[in-house]
């Protein structure tokens, strides 16, 4: 046998016996997120948040490697659209995007209010009552989309930014009247703030239709292979089994999901 003919064999035999998962270890697939405390968000220049650690130990369990690129969701949601192989996360699974995206399943729960400040209360009964109000948006987020369907109009009714915390600050400083925004996510900013949540945030209106205890989750780009898809599922479905999502939850919230 030839020098050429036994690198040859000794390749096919690598090929053959190295783990698939570590096919998509070198730069083949896309992690992408946003800043969505405290599901994901950078500290210390690291990337964090519950959701997160989930991604990050289903992704030890299937062997595949990949950096998690943070970005604004507008950029990171039209990624995800249009790239095969691109994972996102933590996104919120609605009708509208069922067929959009390959997905994974569910990594975190979510409930949605439209919130107002407790010195300047609105009193809505219905999300009728909010036409024709300011309203803090985050550009092509599940919130903005949900009131964009129910014909409410960009500038005139939704101010858009690309990250949550403005809104936060568009709120206090009276630029808009309500915010639509994740409860977790809310509570969190307003702390951050140095700022009681109890004592700040009024729940103006639930949004039933956007929460859920499987609220967001994670989900392929379409075009991604049905093998890695399902390698995703299979970890997903193992991180919950053996204890470890109950573990990241219990520390990031201080109970099951």
């Amino acid at each position: 046998m030839t020098r050429t003919m036994l690198r040859a064999l000794l390749l096919f035999v690598l090929a053959a016996t190295i783990p698939s998962g570590l096919a998509w270890a070198a730069g083949e697939i896309e992690v992408v997120t946003e800043e969505l405390p405290p599901y994901n968000m950078t500290v210390g220049g690291k990337i964090s948040g519950f959701s997160t650690e989930i991604v990050q130990a289903v992704m030890k369990e299937t062997g595949v490697e990949a950096p998690i690129q943070v970005m604004p969701w507008a950029r990171a949601y039209d990624r995800a659209l249009s790239v095969p192989n691109v994972l996102i996360y933590s996104i919120a699974r609605t009708p509208e995007r069922e067929p959009l995206f390959q997905w994974i399943g569910p990594i975190g729960p979510t409930n949605w209010y439209l919130y107002s400040l407790s010195e300047r209360p609105v009193k809505l009964d219905s999300l009728e009552d909010a036409r024709g109000r300011q309203i803090a948006t985050v550009n092509m987020d599940v919130g903005q989309q949900y009131l964009l369907g129910k014909g409410f109009k960009m500038n005139s009714e939704l101010q858009s930014t690309n990250r949550y915390e403005n809104n936060f600050h568009m709120l206090k400083v009276e630029h808009v009247e309500l915010w639509i925004s994740n409860e977790l996510n809310a509570i969190y900013l307003t702390r951050r703030n140095g700022e009681d949540p109890a004592k700040v945030l009024v729940k103006s209106l639930p949004l039933p239709e956007l929460s859920s205890p499987d609220g967001l989750s994670m989900a392929f780009s379409r075009g991604t292979s049905p093998e890695l898809l399902e390698r995703f599922r299979r970890g997903l479905q193992t991180i919950k089994s053996n204890g470890t999502y109950e573990a990241i939850m219990r520390r990031w919230l201080g109970k099951p999901h």
